[in-house]
């Protein structure tokens, strides 16, 4: 217990430590809200990782599709790092930073705006954000009180209050640099502590090899959607599992929906360089690999620990306690690098969310509406104070959670990606994208994640996101082709951005 409280002083320490020492790089909107556009390329690479992945992923998601699918929800893990982190930069990277630059966007519903010449679609876009945001900020907390009951056996309500003062101090004190910085170190801590968990647990079973066939010898049961495969043994262990559609929707959902999310796509407008694109790439790939692959991977071992612990008093699965029922077993010292990296994944998230909220409230709503003779100063001091704002008001949703808590984040995701990724995507590279074919994904996904909430047409908010996010991408080209096109002058000057002349080293290109 005393080693396990020392690694939390040391953490949080740090984590204060490093918001004071980036207080002199937050002293104007640019600074505090994009690092000045100057952050390198591990930094950038390792904010994208850590916002991408929080305790939902970690303790929800892998421990639910874990028991769902087995192994295979591997895929999971492997489409987060090959389409939600390496195609995203491949995409989006360079284009977003260029573009964004270009139009002096700091937030997405800025981005919207300037590009598509339209007020109403700035404002409306940051209150789609601030809607779904905050249930997303508080679902960040979700997982975290059975580790630390588990750990310290302290109070969920102590663990959330602590987690969010310590996020809300070092964001406020010292912008998205803190938040960048934070987010290496805690970036770090996962890659070391998602592998010592792996092998721990493998272990454990008696190895990789044991494990597997343990779990191959598991029948399938009523929990599998596809009848014809019910009663059937070795699924679990397969290369494509027990119900290869559902986890197809939810590899859809969890890696393209990064390319519509604000606090994702934000990370581009803030890197540095060519050389921090192409480094970052590979460096944000790695990350994902490692900690969405390691996670859901370990997950998929779920059903090798199904003990009484794991089940709800009606007899349903529990899935948020099958990845603490794991850890319970590890000694001690891992115990604590869980909750340490856990606390990290959670922390890092957090901070990335309400940073995005503030700044999208304050640049896109108030000073477009309210307060638009806003001075720098005074921008600031309202954003610092929305992160407070924010960081409460999840704070008050988590300790008296909705019943579907669990599945916030999808519906925030589906809504939010559905709303913002093909509009915003095509935005970069055609000059055809009209605004109303933007308006039109507005409300095709806000709309359509609503209505499914409380019809549940598609059960799954999962697929549901999905099957939104891939409508839009369908929706956007063709309202574009039958609607009033934009203005061309205009549209020109803006995509000039792409054909200014740079001058690179041999070692980057060659000459003609």
């Amino acid at each position: 217990m005393v080693v396990k409280i020392i690694m939390l002083i040391v953490f949080f320490a740090l984590m204060i430590g490093i918001g004071v020492y980036s207080r002199k790089n937050a002293t104007n909107v640019n600074d505090f809200v994009l690092g000045g556009r100057g952050v390198g390329p591990w930094l950038t690479a390792f904010a994208f990782g850590t916002s991408y992945f929080s305790a939902v992923v970690f303790v929800g998601y892998a421990g639910q599709f874990g028991w769902k699918y087995g192994l295979s929800t591997t895929w999971v893990g492997l489409g987060n790092a090959f389409i939600g982190s390496l195609l995203a930069w491949l995409v989006l990277g360079r284009r977003t930073r260029v573009m964004t630059q270009k139009l002096d966007a700091k937030t997405m519903p800025e981005y919207f705006g300037k590009r598509f010449d339209s007020k109403s679609l700035r404002i409306v876009g940051s209150l789609v954000s601030f809607i779904f945001l905050v249930p997303y900020t508080s679902s960040v907390y979700n997982g975290l009180s059975r580790l630390f009951g588990m750990a310290f056996n302290i109070d969920y309500k102590v663990c959330i209050i602590v987690m969010a003062v310590l996020t809300g101090v070092y964001v406020i004190v010292g912008g998205y640099m803190a938040t960048a910085l934070n987010d290496f170190v805690q970036g770090i801590i996962m890659l070391f502590g998602i592998s010592a968990v792996i092998v721990a647990v493998l272990n454990g079973q008696g190895g990789f090899l044991s494990a597997v066939k343990k779990l191959s010898e598991i029948p399938m049961d009523e929990s599998v959607t596809v009848p014809a495969l019910q009663g059937s043994q070795g699924l679990f262990a397969s290369f494509f599992g027990p119900d290869p559609l559902n986890l197809l929707g939810v590899i859809v959902l969890t890696s393209l929906g990064t390319w519509g999310l604000p606090q994702m796509v934000h990370k581009f407008y803030a890197i540095r360089d060519e050389h921090s694109i192409k480094t970052g790439t590979i460096v944000s790939t790695f990350f994902a690999i490692v900690i969405a692959g390691g996670c859901y991977f370990l997950g998929g071992f779920g059903r090798l620990f199904d003990v009484p612990e794991i089940y709800k008093p009606d007899g349903t699965v529990a899935f948020d306690s099958i990845i603490p029922q794991m850890l319970s077993t590890l000694p001690d010292i891992l115990i604590g690098i869980v909750v340490v990296l856990v606390l990290s994944a959670s922390m890092s998230t957090l901070s990335s969310l309400v940073l995005t909220s503030s700044s999208t409230v304050t640049l896109d709503f108030l000073k477009e509406t309210i307060l638009k003779d806003m001075n720098e100063k005074k921008q600031l001091i309202i954003m610092r104070v929305l992160i407070a704002f924010f960081i409460i008001l999840s704070v008050v949703i988590a300790l008296n959670p909705p019943t579907f808590i669990a599945q916030l984040m999808g519906y925030s995701w589906g809504a939010l990606a559905g709303a913002f990724l093909a509009p915003f995507m095509y935005g970069l590279y055609s000059k055809k994208v009209t605004k109303a074919s933007v308006w039109a994904s507005y409300i095709i996904g806000v709309c359509f994640t609503v209505f499914n909430m409380f019809t549940k047409v598609i059960p799954s908010p999962i697929n549901a996101g999905a099957v939104t996010m891939l409508a839009g991408l369908v929706i956007v080209p063709v309202v574009s082709a039958i609607t009033p096109k934009p203005d061309k002058k205009y549209v020109d000057d803006i995509f000039t951005c792409y054909d200014e002349t740079v001058t690179v080293h041999k070692r980057s290109s060659l000459e003609e």
